[in-house]
């Protein structure tokens, strides 16, 4: 039983529109060309593939890509895209579910990894990417860094967009690392949208521990897909560990 949100039917209808800058080639550009080098030729694994924003164009650059995702309408938005024999698809949470074969690749993207939330599930999740891969094999994460920083004494919510068409703002509980995203859509008829998302926050230091519990080596840090490098001040970073 997982901890994770499970993205019903109307969620993943409106995912594609509701995350359209995610899609943006200066966005997804970058995520594709790292990847498809990462991978190196060899066969890759998607943990919460979702809709497939990165997975259909990894699999177009030639590159054999499989997922394993938690809600079914999103593995039917995915469907209308590609189908199962081109890019298979498990159902099941990415903490437990094992698919077939070893893979030079696994890869969670878009701070999907705070999707389970519990310190357990993550460890778990790390050691599930870890038994997918082939000896020399790397398991990337693309994740934000908390933006604990922002909060004054006394705040707990931080805002991530502001704009005319999305208004988006994260809550924190310090004490458990439990997040709440907040996001309000204008609507034609003067109403808003409301949606919210549950996460655990991590930080990279974290994250490291959870990959040599794993048996896996830090291998590199970014701050992005175009290979700047990780500060202090970043607000997010793309790992990379390898599997000796």
């Amino acid at each position: 039983m997982t901890s994770s949100d499970l993205w019903d039917e109307e969620t993943a209808r409106r995912y594609d529109a509701t995350s359209a800058a995610m899609f943006a080639p200066d966005v997804l550009d970058p995520t594709v060309d790292f990847l498809h080098r990462l991978a190196g030729g060899g066969p890759a694994l998607e943990l919460a593939v979702g809709t497939g924003r990165v997975a259909v164009p990894l699999l177009a650059r030639g590159v054999p890509v499989s997922g394993i995702e938690l809600s079914e309408p999103m593995v039917a938005q995915l469907r209308q895209k590609v189908d199962e024999a081109a890019l298979p698809v498990t159902v099941g949470d990415m903490a437990t579910t094992r698919v077939p074969g070893e893979f030079s690749l696994v890869y969670l993207v878009f701070n999907t990894l705070g999707n389970l939330r519990t310190q357990q599930e993550q460890v778990a999740c790390f050691r599930n990417a870890a038994r997918h891969l082939r000896p020399g094999g790397r398991f990337l994460i693309e994740l934000g860094v908390p933006p604990i920083r922002r909060l004054p004494p006394g705040q707990v919510a931080v805002p991530f967009e502001v704009s005319e068409g999305h208004l988006g703002f994260d809550t924190f509980d310090l004490s458990t690392q439990a997040g709440t995203s907040h996001h309000y859509w204008p609507g034609e008829d003067g109403r808003a949208r409301y949606g919210v998302h549950h996460y655990r926050f991590v930080w990279p230091a974290e994250c490291d521990l959870m990959a040599q519990l794993a048996g896996l080596e830090l291998e590199q840090r970014l701050a992005d897909w175009d290979g700047s490098p990780f500060t202090a001040d970043s607000e997010s970073h793309v790992s990379v560990w390898r599997k000796p």
